[in-house]
C-alpha cells in the first residue's frame, strides 16, 4: 500500500489528457489555499513525463503566478476579509504585519526571499496587495523565485532521472534550511536583519 498522500493526485494527473492544465490548476490552488509544496507532485510527474518536463515546470509557474495575482488582489481589495483568510489558511497570520513592513522597505527582494524559502507564499501575496506594492515588481519577483524552484526541479529530473525524486525527498529539508540560511545571510550582509 502506498503511504504517499499525493499519489492519487499524481495518478489522476498522469492519466489526464492535458496534464499541463492539471498542473497549472493544482499550482494555482497551492499558491492560494493549499499549503503543500508543489515539488511533491511535480517530481513524480516530471519523471513519468520527461519529454514534457519543461512544459510541466512552465505550467506550474503559470498556475502559481495566477494564484499569486489572485492573492495580491485579495490583499489589495479585501484586506480585512479574504486576504487575511488566505494567510490564516496557510498558517501565516502572525507573519502578515511583519511581512508588510519588510515589503515596504525591501520590496522585490523580500518577495524573492519568501518565494524560495518554506515560508508560506500567501503571506507575501497578501502583504504585497495590502501594502500597495507594485504589481509588476511583485509578479517579477514571484516569477523569479518560483521559476527557480520549478525549473530547478526540472533540471534535477533531467539530470538525475528517476533518482531525482529520491534526492528531493531525502534532501528537501536540508535544501529548505539552506535556502533560509542563505536568505538570512544575504539579509544580514545587506543590513536588512539587525
Amino acid at each position: 500500500m502506498n503511504s504517499d498522500p499525493h499519489a492519487g493526485i499524481v495518478q489522476r494527473l498522469l492519466a489526464a489528457r492535458r496534464v499541463q492544465w492539471g498542473v497549472a490548476v493544482v499550482s494555482f490552488l497551492e499558491a492560494t489555499v493549499l499549503p503543500v509544496p508543489m515539488e511533491l507532485l511535480l517530481a513524480p510527474l516530471m519523471q513519468a513525463r520527461r519529454r514534457i518536463l519543461w512544459r510541466l515546470a512552465a505550467a506550474a509557474l503559470v498556475g502559481c503566478l495566477a494564484g499569486a495575482l489572485a492573492g495580491y488582489a485579495a490583499g489589495h481589495l479585501l484586506r480585512a476579509s479574504a486576504g487575511e483568510w488566505i494567510v490564516s489558511v496557510a498558517g501565516g497570520g502572525p507573519q502578515l504585519a511583519r511581512a508588510g513592513e519588510l515589503l515596504r522597505r525591501y520590496g522585490f527582494w523580500f518577495v524573492v526571499s519568501v518565494g524560495v524559502t518554506p515560508v508560506p507564499f500567501q503571506v507575501a501575496m497578501v502583504a504585497a496587495g495590502a501594502s500597495g506594492y507594485s504589481p509588476a515588481g511583485f509578479v517579477g519577483a514571484a516569477a523569479l523565485s518560483r521559476g527557480l524552484r520549478y525549473f530547478g526541479l526540472a533540471s534535477l529530473v533531467w539530470r538525475f532521472g528517476n533518482a531525482a525524486e529520491r534526492l528531493y525527498r531525502r534532501h528537501r529539508r536540508d535544501v529548505a534550511a539552506g535556502a533560509v540560511v542563505a536568505v538570512a545571510a544575504a539579509w544580514i550582509a545587506f543590513g536588512i536583519l539587525r
